[in-house]
């Protein structure tokens, strides 16, 4: 019964959002790295009654097949309500409110059963006021992107445009790509085993504070409270 929005937003996702908008820190302790994370999340503006329309969407997968394996719709599930309104997938349209990320949007995705099984963060470069292919064949430059790979597939890539070989003018993407499993010969531990030994030793910096929580529900309490009366 709760759904995408408060099983996913609140805790993983803007964790991975602060942890990318923050200021630096003055040091890698615990405490200096989440009180700079917590004025991230504090900075995100509440989305309220028509922005949650413009800026928010849910939905629930229906019947498909992955692999070629077929699969129920999420009401044909077992135990699940056939009217039930809980979603299974949501993307958001996030403002943070602070002198460096005035005007830049940060969208958030997340559901089940979607076409393949990724955690990543894409960070997308303003194309630049200026070009001196304006009056070129390109009629247009498609962003570079740092893609930050964190599940399944742990590594980073860089996305940029390059000229294709030959005489004619010409571009297309290309990537820098770099995969933990390559470079250093063995896969990545899960998530949980570093967060059980960071408990072990007593080592904070991943684990939220209480400061943090509340900052991290603050964002969704208005688009909760539209969905609940809708």
């Amino acid at each position: 019964h709760a759904g995408a929005l408060r099983d996913m937003i609140p805790n993983h996702i803007l964790q991975l959002l602060s942890l990318i908008a923050m200021e630096m820190p003055i040091s890698f302790g615990a405490d200096d790295m989440r009180d700079e994370q917590v004025k991230v999340l504090r900075a995100i503006r509440p989305l309220h009654g028509e922005d949650i329309n413009h800026n928010v969407v849910r939905g629930q997968y229906v019947h498909g097949t992955v692999d070629g394996k077929d699969l129920s719709a999420y009401r044909a599930e077992d135990n699940v309500d056939p009217s039930s309104m809980t979603e299974t997938y949501v993307a958001l349209r996030l403002a943070v409110e602070n002198q460096r990320w005035a005007g830049v949007p940060f969208y958030l995705r997340t559901g089940k059963r979607l076409a393949r099984r990724v955690t990543e963060i894409v960070v997308e470069f303003k194309k630049p006021p200026f070009t001196p292919f304006r009056e070129t064949t390109v009629q247009s430059l498609e962003p570079n992107q740092l893609i930050i790979r964190i599940q399944p597939d742990e590594g980073i890539s860089l996305r940029f445009v390059t000229k294709v070989p030959g005489t004619l003018l010409k571009l297309d993407e290309v990537d820098m790509d770099f995969r933990y499993a390559d470079y250093f010969g063995r896969a990545p531990a899960t998530g949980y085993d570093r967060l059980l030994y960071d408990c072990i030793r007593g080592e904070a910096t991943l684990f939220r504070r209480a400061d943090m929580v509340e900052a991290g529900w603050l964002p969704i309490a208005g688009i909760q409270e539209a969905w609940e009366h809708s």
